[in-house]
């Protein structure tokens, strides 16, 4: 399955979810805002949310400092 991630394609096995896709970029730790197609998905969900072929994704994640 493909999908675009930061408006990068990505290459995902079918049936992954937010979390799936989290991990594969090494980006569980920390603060992190995920949207989908256009509405932010709760963290709470992460693991349970499927992705489907064509899904826009994007990821921020917040960095402290100073």
């Amino acid at each position: 399955m493909e999908v675009i991630v930061n408006g990068d394609q990505q290459v995902l096995a079918p049936a992954s979810s937010v979390m799936d896709l989290l991990e594969s970029l090494q980006m569980t730790q920390g603060r992190i805002a995920v949207e989908l197609n256009g509405k932010i998905i709760p963290k709470s969900t992460f693991q349970q949310h499927q992705l489907n072929d064509g899904d826009k994704i994007e990821i921020v994640q917040a960095i402290g400092g100073g």
